[in-house]
């Protein structure tokens, strides 16, 4: 039997500063009747991702729709059908959508994504960031093997996916960066890194230099800033950059500073840099899934991940992403 209400996170009013509690609101409203066309899901689970924190501004540089004050925050969940008048989707339907941060989410029949739930080991992999992952390595990067690969917020949702994928790509070193020596120590021990320079103990660059002393072939970048400089300095002749990510500009209070980029050291080189977002390349979404079902059961690719318990827990997930406490993904379990 359905619930006659639920519960959803709403946006009470825009960030200044550090996101806080005071900018979220949990309201109980009545649960939706699907019509005609229509899928009503009881949301199992969603994700939380930087860009989030991006979309709560009122004017962003990215192409997606800011949060408005007053509704429902959006983003990817997982979750069962539980009515589907007028369409080919059945109760118990394990589905993927973008209406997270509710309970229960009502939706157009084209906007949900039927999945396998034997595809993958656990539901939860549907919303790791493996495509973008995908994207970075293959499109962006172009990651052969022999490789010297330097992946930059590698212990992020993207990052920690994005080392291993390099090494399934055939890359014989896999050099990561992040905050912590606690993360940079689990991304070699568990995740198959090399090596690991931290932000805040020495220049990027230096470190970058120790760790990659023949130099960078392919560079997937989640952060810029500095770390973007350090990578264009130490890229090899040919060398690929992918830009996949600008944490430091979308996590940063007020916003970072431009980087300066030597055009002509990059021409000379023969170095190329590349944007790449993932609503441009979405044919690879399939084709994650397939390589991450059979990565996971074979045990050549991992799914690290944090899970928080209720959607009470939402904000608090957030701003511990952004406050880079955890390792890879990080879900709100509903």
């Amino acid at each position: 039997m359905t619930n006659r209400t639920h519960r959803e996170v709403r946006l009470a009013a825009r960030p200044t500063g550090p996101v806080t509690d005071d900018l979220f609101e949990l309201v109980e409203v009545p649960v939706p009747e699907p019509a005609q066309g229509q899928v009503l899901v009881r949301n199992t689970l969603m994700a939380v991702a930087a860009v989030m924190r991006t979309l709560m501004d009122e004017v962003t540089g990215v192409p997606l729709p800011s949060f408005q004050v007053g509704e429902a925050l959006n983003g990817p969940a997982v979750g069962e059908v539980v009515a589907a008048p007028g369409t080919d989707l059945k109760p118990g339907d394990l589905v993927e959508h973008h209406f997270g941060w509710r309970e229960y989410a009502l939706l157009d029949a084209g906007d949900v994504q039927r999945h396998d739930a034997a595809e993958l080991p656990d539901p939860a992999g549907y919303l790791s960031q493996g495509p973008t992952a995908l994207m970075g390595i293959d499109v962006g990067a172009e990651v052969r093997p022999g490789d010297t690969v330097f992946v930059t917020g590698a212990a992020g949702g993207v990052g920690s996916l994005a080392g291993q994928l390099a090494k399934v790509r055939g890359a014989t070193r896999v050099i990561g960066s992040t905050g912590s020596r606690e993360k940079a120590d689990r991304l070699v021990e568990e995740f198959g890194y090399d090596a690991v320079v931290i932000r805040g103990a020495g220049p990027i660059e230096e470190q970058l230099r120790a760790a990659a002393p023949e130099g960078v072939d392919a560079v997937f970048d989640n952060v810029g800033g500095e770390q973007l400089q350090a990578a264009i300095a130490v890229a090899n002749r040919g060398a690929r950059i992918a830009l996949v990510g600008a944490l430091s500009s979308q996590l940063a209070d007020g916003g970072a500073a431009a980087v300066p980029i030597d055009t002509l050291s990059l021409l000379a080189r023969g170095i190329t840099m590349r944007g790449v977002a993932l609503y441009d390349h979405r044919d690879l979404i399939p084709r994650w899934n397939e390589l991450f079902g059979k990565g996971l059961r074979e045990g050549t690719l991992t799914f690290p991940h944090a899970r928080l318990q209720g959607i009470a827990q939402a904000p608090r997930a957030l701003q511990e992403l952004i406050a880079g406490k955890h390792l890879g993904a990080v879900l709100v379990e509903l």
